[in-house]
């Protein structure tokens, strides 16, 4: 029984094979918005393809991560006071090692340095990174991710690149994305031309494009927000958060809370499945608690680009100018609808 089955056991498993090289990779997607832009010279494109192979490597010890002793803590804390995970360093490392040397990056933000990181004097682009997001998550084998944000430096290439060419406002970003290393590795982007997202084919070698054109239902009864800091909020927050919970058939209520703790983890699923991600201000943490430059920013433009929304409060968050590198910030992000019910609770309407 079990040799007749085989070949047609086999045939299945060519045809999967074979199916997963007829879709895009993610290089030929570059190259095909590259060749939108006939000014293009093709720098852009070699960087990310830089960021391309970080994921990878990271990818290939994340895996390991368990039987590779690669899990744990350093005992550092690292700028933001938090404790560093041993893969924190691993992925900083990694992006460090590679970005700074590749020659189209001026200058390097990341969560893991205190202070900014400086490239090559002839790098056209400045980029800030959270290398591991969520990584307090890593010994659960809860999906973990990298977060990047580029922009253009502002200052004159072939000379030392400053702080001010990274300090741009989230509008001005020409690209950005995460890559969430879960179940399988996904790496999710926009250059401000919509939203695509690539799986990571292992037989390959490749991301290939599974989530074309990604779009965010406009509404949908989901939130995701760490409810321990409840009493730590305004009365406005705890007044939405109190009302979605409340049943009421016509407004589709209760919502469904869905809430990991890892960033890249919560907002990809808010982003396929609609809903709102928020972190808000609190009696501790004034200003919030998310880094504005690697997280709010990036993943707004992403949702932004979605035909969502993300705003800090009453502001779209995109629009803001931040005054230094690990600058904090409250965010309210996700279906557009969401966004402006919790923008009238924010502002003590009801509905």
């Amino acid at each position: 029984m079990s040799q007749a089955a085989a070949p047609a056991d086999m045939s299945t498993r060519l045809e999967v094979i074979l199916s997963s090289t007829r879709g895009k990779t993610l290089f030929e997607h570059i190259l095909a918005g590259q060749r939108t832009h006939p000014e293009a010279t093709g720098e852009f494109s070699l960087l990310l393809n830089e960021i391309i192979v970080c994921g990878k490597i990271i990818a290939s010890k994340m895996a390991r991560a368990g039987i590779a002793d690669v899990i744990g803590t350093t005992g550092d804390s690292n700028v933001q006071g938090e404790t560093v995970k041993v893969m924190d360093t691993v992925a900083n490392d990694v992006i460090k090692r590679r970005l700074l040397k590749c020659g189209h990056v001026c200058i390097l933000v990341s969560e893991e340095d205190e202070e900014p990181l400086l490239g090559s004097d002839e790098g056209k682009y400045a980029i800030a990174l959270d290398p591991l997001d969520g990584s307090s998550n890593i010994d659960c084998n809860v999906p973990v991710g990298t977060i990047f944000s580029i922009f253009r430096r502002k200052s004159e290439r072939n000379t030392r690149a400053t702080v001010h060419d990274i300090l741009q406002r989230g509008r001005d970003m020409i690209c950005g994305g995460y890559i969430t290393y879960g179940p399988s590795v996904m790496l999710v982007l926009t250059w401000g031309a919509g939203v695509n997202g690539f799986t990571f084919d292992p037989m390959i070698g490749e991301f290939i494009l599974s989530h074309p054109n990604i779009t965010i239902p406009a509404q949908r009864s989901i939130y995701s927000v760490n409810e321990g800091n409840y009493y730590s909020w305004s009365q406005h927050e705890q007044a939405f958060v109190d009302w979605i919970k409340h049943p009421d058939k016509a407004t589709k209520r209760p919502y469904s809370g869905r809430y990991v703790g890892s960033m890249v983890a919560d907002v990809h699923r808010t982003l396929l499945y609609g809903g709102l991600f928020m972190y808000p201000a609190s009696a501790d943490a004034k200003n919030g608690k998310l880094r504005y430059l690697y997280e709010v920013a990036p993943m707004s433009f992403l949702m932004e680009q979605a035909g969502g929304a993300a705003v800090n409060g009453q502001d779209n968050v995109l629009d803001v100018v931040p005054t230094s590198i690990h600058q904090r910030s409250p965010v309210y992000l996700g279906s557009k609808n969401e966004i402006a019910l919790i923008q009238r609770f924010l502002r003590g309407e009801r509905p």
